[in-house]
């Protein structure tokens, strides 16, 4: 049982650091450029995403014995673009503001790599439990760099956070290029870095 335990929680913790998708796998970067101007809205995209990777990878999981081989990419799409059919309905009925904001991104979902990748190379070949401590880990990894990289570039672009505005022109001058797509670029950028830099294996100094 504690081994178990142990098993899960290093599935979970390998995609919020050792494996995050969009820093080390560098996957699932459109979305991560294109709505990061805000810490909502890299909240919310982190989330639907998150929502995605948890359900498909659970539901892939139980029925990975029954999809014949040639048919299976097919398959998990199809169950991927039904989750993402169901998380943008929501946002559209329960958050229309944030909705709109994300525009066709959401939908999007459905081709981006991280999903499909677990679906196919972790869901596909492992137990419930350990799928779902795999996507829920992924998603969570995916979920925070796109707040930090929405909190940063919001911060810099507009003096403020969650739209929130604690810092008037009078004074901070806004970084304008941070809310366009060169700071998303930049920002994301440094953060590559700076996790490079942390997991540098020890003793390497370039």
């Amino acid at each position: 049982m504690a081994a178990n335990k142990k098993s899960l929680s290093a599935e979970f913790v390998k995609g919020l650091w050792v494996e995050n998708p969009i820093l080390k796998l560098l996957l699932g970067m459109c979305p991560a450029l294109a709505v990061s101007n805000s810490a909502t809205n890299g909240l919310a995209m982190g989330l639907a995403t998150a929502f995605v990777l948890v359900a498909s990878n659970a539901l892939v999981s139980l029925v990975r014995r029954l999809v014949p081989a040639q048919v299976r990419i097919p398959t998990y799409i199809m169950i991927i673009a039904g989750f993402v059919t169901l998380a943008d309905l929501f946002l559209q009925a329960q958050l229309p503001v944030i909705s709109k904001a994300l525009g066709p991104y959401v939908a999007l979902i459905v081709c981006n790599c991280v999903i499909l990748g677990r679906s196919e190379f972790f869901a596909s070949k492992h137990s419930l439990l350990p799928s779902i401590a795999d996507g829920f880990g992924m998603g969570m990894g995916f979920t925070i760099v796109l707040l930090v990289l929405g909190s940063i570039r919001e911060v810099l672009g507009s003096g403020a956070i969650f739209g929130y505005v604690f810092m008037g022109e009078e004074v901070f001058v806004p970084w304008v290029v941070m809310v366009l797509p060169a700071g998303a670029f930049l920002t994301l950028g440094l953060l590559m870095g700076i996790l490079n830099y942390i997991t540098r294996p020890k003793g390497d100094s370039a």
